[in-house]
């Protein structure tokens, strides 16, 4: 496994795909899970996945494929990207695959199927590192740049919004009628929005460095890269309260599913840890 906490110039960046391409044991009081190796479409920088219309999209940001998509998450096939980008993040909504990229001339690509990719204009040429869609609205949120949040209601025209504070901002989530953004610096950590246009400061649970959030079973989780309580979670995306994760890992990522949340860690005794309520 690549650790990948350098790459984009020092940011975290969220490599969801280390769900697909490591085998991790996590052993806690009650049981073991086993996770299965599967091979990618080659041995490429991949940060983001995501599903939608029956086909799981992954993004890279390097290698010599920048996209490859699966119908089951196992056998993967290469598909050519609008630009060779380092694309950071995809999303799936309104029947569209959208992807932002850190760097380029055009920072955003979109495909109705993950196949065929068109290129868009980002809104700033700002380091796009993470992106969402919900209630008709795709964010997208910024390490870096002027502006460091960008909205379309169809993924192609692209409108730019301020952050709260411009923040290392590393992750958006939708849930619970609001966009929620965490950052892995700043004073305040946590920025929510009820349209993704206006966007207010909140007080995340610890100063730690958040690297993503998430919403499912009625609540908001994040997780972090350091600090004593890398977990915490919010019913509103305001109040936050910190949680402990089973060990003081290198948590990178967390995702929700079938009723559970899976987060996965660089590094630590334990790099896979499960809960269904986001607090044990």
């Amino acid at each position: 496994m690549i650790r990948k906490i350098n790459l984009l110039q020092g940011y975290l960046v969220i490599p969801l795909f280390l769900f697909l391409t490591a085998i991790f044991y996590s052993q806690s009081l009650k049981s073991q899970v086993a996770w299965i190796e599967r091979t990618p479409s080659s041995a490429s920088e991949w940060f983001s996945v995501a599903y939608g219309n029956g086909t799981f999209v992954a993004v890279g940001a390097s290698g010599s494929h920048y996209v490859m998509t699966s119908p089951d998450g196992i056998t993967w096939t290469p598909r050519t990207p609008a630009a060779t980008n380092a694309w950071t993040a995809v999303t799936y909504g309104n029947g569209l695959f959208v992807a932002v990229s850190k760097n380029g001339t055009n920072r955003v690509m979109t495909s109705p199927n993950g196949i065929t990719w068109t290129l868009q204009t980002a809104s700033a040429n700002s380091e796009w590192g993470a992106i969402t869609y919900g209630n008709g609205t795709f964010v997208a949120v910024a390490f870096s740049g002027a502006n460091r949040v960008m909205t379309s209601d169809n993924g192609i025209s692209w409108n730019l919004r301020n952050a709260s504070v411009n923040n290392t901002w590393s992750s958006v989530a939708y849930g619970n009628n609001k966009f929620v953004a965490v950052s892995n610096d700043g004073a305040n950590r946590v920025m929510t929005s009820p349209d993704g246009n206006t966007w207010t400061s909140q007080t995340a649970a610890a100063a730690n460095g958040w690297g993503t959030v998430v919403y499912g079973g009625n609540k908001f989780v994040a997780v972090a890269s350091d600090g004593t309580n890398r977990v915490m979670t919010s019913t509103d995306g305001i109040t936050w309260v910190a949680r402990t994760a089973i060990n003081t890992g290198d948590w990178a990522n967390v995702a929700y599913g079938s009723g559970k949340f899976v987060a996965v860690a660089y590094s630590g005794s334990s790099r896979v840890m499960t809960s269904t309520d986001g607090i044990t």
